[in-house]
């Protein structure tokens, strides 16, 4: 990397990986999917066009939390098969948006929203920063362990919505929003079918924190200054949610992107990502980028690698 004494290509980047975690999470999915999500549409007329219908989507996940996502889609009939589905994820502080523009290529476009989001909020507020460290001593009572549950119980709904064809179903977001792709696409291999993930957060979870001083991964820096006896539990619980160990079961080919200089979510985790995907990947890594992971140039690249796999693989 110029200009740096750090290679990010060559760091170790260590992450336990716990013997029961694929137990762990199928017990967490097991629970998820015992409740029912009864799915809701809302149509939006006032933020709708000639062009774009717009819907508020709620379903109830883990613990019986409702949760919402804005959902855009062309106006007029589905073809005989359905829409493909483009689901992004926002990132740690952001809230979703409405997504019109991927509409208008001829997607049902959803952006997710988990706990302590949009109108989950309620239900689930730790605030930013806050989430990170939120029951962060036991991965049973983490706050994150609903936060993964609600994307992939997002998923499940989105693919079940009648204009949507299933087969056809891909997932992009930048910082948490590539963390939780990588995460989605690890519990549900079978449903993703493509994943563009920039600047993924949630990775080398407990190594970020001597790579960065930047928030989030600060917020356990200050957590473990005031109470460095629990440093052991914490290390156990951000185990079971390190992107790292999700990364072996992806199997939807992947975009990967990344800003060499970075100082939120470490190039070297990005890089430590890399090699542990199985899948077939594309990784962009720029040299003058921070943690806007290049999406000015690799923007135009997402678009046309969701295509490839959504929209020209079905010709």
């Amino acid at each position: 990397m110029t200009g740096t004494l750090r290679d990010p290509r060559t760091a170790t980047i260590e992450v336990d990986r716990p013997a029961d975690f694929d137990d762990f999470w199928a017990e967490t999915l097991r629970l998820t999917e015992a409740i029912d999500p009864q799915p809701q549409r809302v149509a939006r007329p006032d933020l709708s066009t000639p062009d774009v219908a717009v819907s508020e989507l709620y379903y109830t996940s883990f613990q019986g939390v409702r949760v919402a996502a804005w959902c855009a889609q062309p106006t007029g009939p589905a073809p005989a098969d359905g829409w493909p589905a483009a689901v992004h994820i926002p990132g740690y502080i952001s809230d979703p948006g409405v997504l019109k523009s991927w509409a208008r290529r001829g997607y049902v476009t959803v952006d997710l929203a988990p706990r302590g989001k949009l109108r989950a909020r309620g239900a689930v507020d730790p605030g930013y920063p806050g989430l990170l460290v939120s029951h962060i001593v036991d991965r049973f009572t983490y706050t994150y362990r609903g936060f993964y549950a609600d994307i992939v119980r997002g998923l499940d709904v989105v693919a079940g919505l009648d204009e949507v064809d299933a087969s056809r179903f891909g997932v992009w977001g930048s910082s948490q929003g590539g963390g939780l792709g990588i995460v989605a696409a690890a519990l549900r291999p079978d449903l993703v079918r493509c994943l563009a993930a920039g600047a993924p957060y949630l990775c080398g979870i407990m190594d970020c924190t001597r790579l960065t001083r930047s928030y989030p991964y600060e917020e356990i820096t200050e957590f473990l200054r005031v109470h460095p006896e629990l440093e052991p539990q914490v290390r156990e619980t951000v185990a079971y949610f390190d992107g790292l160990n999700f990364a072996p079961a992806v199997q939807a080919p992947t975009l990967l992107h990344l800003g060499m200089r970075d100082d939120v979510c470490p190039p070297e985790t990005g890089f430590a990502l890399h090699e542990r995907l199985a899948c077939p990947t594309r990784l962009r890594a720029f040299d003058d980028c921070g943690h806007d992971a290049g999406l000015a140039w690799v923007g135009p690249e997402i678009e046309r690698f969701l295509d490839e796999h959504l929209r020209e693989a079905a010709r």
